[in-house]
């Protein structure tokens, strides 16, 4: 016999504040009696703006297997087919930045309607055209280097890709001449391609999500616009419910039994369609139309970037969240104007943080001092002795300026040390060697100081010496920069200093290495993407922010790089291009910074603060208040 509550449903729950809002909270329907509404808990489907790429294109290998913040996307063409030369940018969450080299493939650079799978750090690229005859190229990408591997069997392009680097899935295609579409599919390992079960229905150009043994592929051309939905066990295909609008170069990202499939043609589509094992359904749109776009993640937090509209290769890059949390959008990296400096200066020092800086020195061998509050600056005490190209480490109200030269630009360098207390300067401990135009790292009382040089004739006096301090004596330790070098910037402490880029004097004249120090030896870190000297730059060991310099042959830099202790991401880049510029940054991590002064390309007083880039993060569920008539 049927009971009420199946007949008629359960009562509404009349409640003074609102319950729990969690998983267990969803689609739950409630009055509030304290605020006189009913209400409920829903999940929220929607896409948002995230970093644009570099280099608008389409086509190319996304890491299908990626997260909405690690995921990277390579080759791929320009509208109307100008070469990406391989390019890979790798996305963070909030902002891409440039990736390993994609090899090229004969004839030519360009790689249009790739497949791809894996993870940012283990992720596979194939496929491709021109010829359009198709290629059968595979590379394998660790994150950093893209390393040729075994090639498929069957010549194509416009293939559709799913799974990890050590079981890959590649179904359909297409070649000319003549116009021929594949229901081949094929498998890889590891290391080999093998034929893999047939699709029910020759197509190119489809969508695909799952892993190797559990794959869905929809939509496609065959060679008319289809809607069709196929489910892969490893072995054979079987057909599934047909998505709700046939189309084709389609963005998709997921599972077998959770996927999303998103834009795609003909036209330039924006509704978005999940998949549950079963049945899809219509959820919502995104804002940008396009076909041929790269996707990657889960049918909870997933991304779609590039593509094309109406004959216009696009950048943008939207972020699709599903949950019963708000979220709170991606932010760019950014910099912005600060305050102006009392004194107009280049080849300053600095020390402290974004909103507690230090400057000092500068040509013409100032003695002048200012310190920044996140928004002016003031007067702060003055040196004992004016100088400048200094080096400097510390906190606003503890900090060492030492080294320089005491008469700009070409007087000897100095072995002078001094200790900033927050008022006044007094003098400490000299160094073993003179030098100016060093690195330095640490704090006022355990300081290590590296490279430099003494006077106007390098290379013969460019240094690779490093001595430590201990607040009030220098000691010169055994370990020495692997690459002598001046005109470089340092991050970290004493035990864990980051010596990047700088001047070496030598072929070329400047230099992308990173080297760091554990307080014993110095070896060799990942190298920076652009060659600079005369940059500045601050943060820890694994976590550093340079910025400025001086790049060939003789031009300032805005360029900005992120070091993560291993490799070097593109950030955004400095208003205005200098370089002998004086700096702060984050004690812990290189999510902010201060670029002070400099020359722009004469002496400047200008200020810009550097905040990173957040990816979206949920900001907590919030109830839904339900009209009611």
């Amino acid at each position: 016999m049927s009971e009420y509550s199946g007949i008629r449903g359960t009562r509404v729950k009349y409640l003074a504040s609102d319950p729990t809002l969690n998983s267990s909270t969803e689609g739950q329907v409630w009055y509030n009696s304290t605020s006189g509404t009913l209400k409920s808990l829903v999940q929220i489907k929607a896409w948002s703006a995230g970093g644009n790429l570099s280099t608008a294109r389409y086509g190319g290998a996304p890491s299908t297997s990626g997260t909405q913040i690690a995921t990277f996307y390579a080759g791929g063409a320009n509208v109307p087919g100008a070469p990406t030369a391989g390019l890979t940018e790798e996305y963070n969450g909030y902002s891409w930045s440039s990736g390993g080299t994609l090899p090229p493939a004969s004839p030519s650079a360009t790689r249009d309607g790739m497949g791809g799978a894996g993870t940012l750090t283990a992720g596979l690229a194939f496929s491709g055209a021109p010829p359009l005859a198709g290629l059968t190229d595979t590379d394998e990408y660790d994150g950093s280097t893209w390393t040729a591997a075994n090639p498929f069997n069957t010549a194509r392009y416009s293939v559709t890709g799913t799974g990890t680097q050590t079981a890959g899935l590649m179904m359909g295609g297409f070649s000319y001449p003549p116009s021929t579409n594949y229901n081949n599919t094929e498998e890889y390992d590891g290391t080999s391609w093998t034929a893999g079960g047939t699709l029910a229905t020759a197509t190119r150009g489809m969508g695909a999500s799952g892993l190797q043994t559990a794959g869905l592929a929809y939509g496609g051309q065959t060679p008319t616009t289809v809607a069709t939905s196929q489910e892969y066990d490893g072995t054979s295909w079987t057909i599934g419910n047909s998505l709700n609008t046939a189309r084709e170069t389609i963005t998709g990202f997921g599972i077998q039994t959770n996927s999303i499939a998103a834009f795609g043609g003909p036209g330039q589509k924006t509704d978005t369609e999940q998949y549950d094992g079963t049945t899809w359904i219509t959820i919502t749109s995104a804002t940008n139309g396009r076909r041929s776009a790269g996707g990657s993640g889960s049918a909870v937090a997933g991304l779609g970037f590039g593509g094309y509209a109406s004959a216009s290769q696009l950048t943008a890059t939207e972020e699709y969240v599903s949950s019963i949390d708000v979220y709170s959008p991606s932010t760019l990296p950014a910099w912005a104007s600060g305050g102006n400096m009392g004194t107009a200066r280049g080849a300053l020092g600095g020390a402290g943080t974004k909103d507690s800086a230090l400057v000092f020195g500068g040509n013409p061998a100032l003695t002048t001092t200012e310190e920044y509050d996140g928004a002016s600056w003031t007067a702060g005490g003055g040196l004992n002795t004016g100088r400048s190209y200094m080096a400097g480490c510390g906190i606003q109200t503890a900090a060492l300026g030492f080294g320089g030269y005491t008469t700009a630009p070409n007087g000897a360098g100095q072995a002078l040390t001094e200790e900033y207390d927050g008022s006044t300067w007094t003098a400490g401990g000299s160094s073993n060697t003179s030098r100016n135009d060093a690195g330095a790292a640490g704090i006022q009382t355990a300081a290590v100081i590296f490279g430099g040089y003494n006077n106007t004739l390098p290379p013969t006096n460019v240094t690779n010496a490093t001595e430590e301090y201990n607040g009030s004596a220098w000691t010169t330790v055994p370990a020495t920069l692997g690459t002598a070098r001046y005109s470089l910037a340092g991050a970290g402490t004493q035990t864990a200093a980051l010596a990047a880029l700088g001047y070496k004097y030598g072929s070329p004249l400047r230099t992308t290495s990173t080297e760091e120090y554990n307080g014993s030896v110095w070896t060799a870190g990942g190298n920076a993407n652009t060659e600079r000297s005369a940059l500045k730059g601050g943060g820890i060991q694994t976590s550093m922010l340079v910025f400025g310099g001086t790049i060939p042959p003789t031009s300032a830099s805005n360029a900005t790089e992120a070091y993560n202790g291993t490799s070097w991401s593109t950030e955004t880049n400095l208003s205005t291009a200098r370089r002998r510029l004086g700096a702060a940054s984050n004690t812990s991590n290189n999510t902010t910074g201060l670029a002070a002064g400099g020359q722009a390309p004469s002496d400047t007083a200008a200020t810009e603060e550097f905040t990173a880039g957040s990816p979206i993060t949920p900001t907590g569920a919030v109830a839904s208040t339900l009209t009611t008539s």
